[in-house]
């Protein structure tokens, strides 16, 4: 079994993190006015394994560390979701979890609605902005509580780790209470 295949939930790129954007939450709003995606998703392009580079800290990722998330196509037009990371350290024990995720009809495929228990709690996973090819991606969803920075890359340069923080300071996004994650 591959590596990337033994994380978190949520912990694996935002979709399966947003999905618990709908249980009650306690953290602090980072964007009080979280802006519309910036552009349309192309789903394919936008599958695979993506690495989280930073968050927002959140109770169902707390104290995990090489988080990613990998996303698929399945046949009915919706898309797996598998969130995995590393509890406590990068040799921590791995957490996986599993959910599958709908587009938002009328959103370009820049929204989604993520399940990981079922039909019963659902959340936003927004793809607010987005590499024309798909290297990075940043997420978050309309509470403005939750975001996630994400990139192909476990360890992308200090150049577009600046640059992505920058963006998310420029879409809203209270800069300061980014949380780097290490892989």
């Amino acid at each position: 079994m591959k590596p990337h295949h033994i994380i978190l939930p949520l912990a694996v790129a935002g979709i399966a993190l947003a999905a618990c954007a709908s249980l009650p939450v306690s953290g602090p709003v980072g964007n009080r006015s979280v802006p519309e995606p910036a552009k349309p998703v192309d789903i394919k392009a936008y599958g695979g394994l993506w690495y989280e580079m930073a968050r927002y800290e959140n109770g169902f990722e707390r104290d995990c560390e090489g988080v990613t998330a990998e996303y698929g196509l399945l046949p009915d037009g919706k898309v797996s979701v598998t969130n995995a990371c590393r509890k406590g350290a990068l040799d921590g024990p791995a957490r996986v979890s599993r959910g599958t995720a709908k587009v938002v009809p009328g959103s370009n495929n820049a929204k989604l609605k993520v399940s990981f228990f079922g039909p019963f709690y659902v959340g936003d996973y927004w793809v607010l902005d987005h590499a024309d090819d798909y290297s990075w991606s940043i997420v978050g969803e309309p509470s403005g509580r939750y975001l996630w920075i994400l990139t192909r890359e476990a360890a992308p340069s200090p150049d577009l780790r600046q640059k992505l923080q920058e963006r998310a300071g420029q879409l809203g996004y209270d800069v300061g209470v980014i949380r780097p994650t290490r892989h």
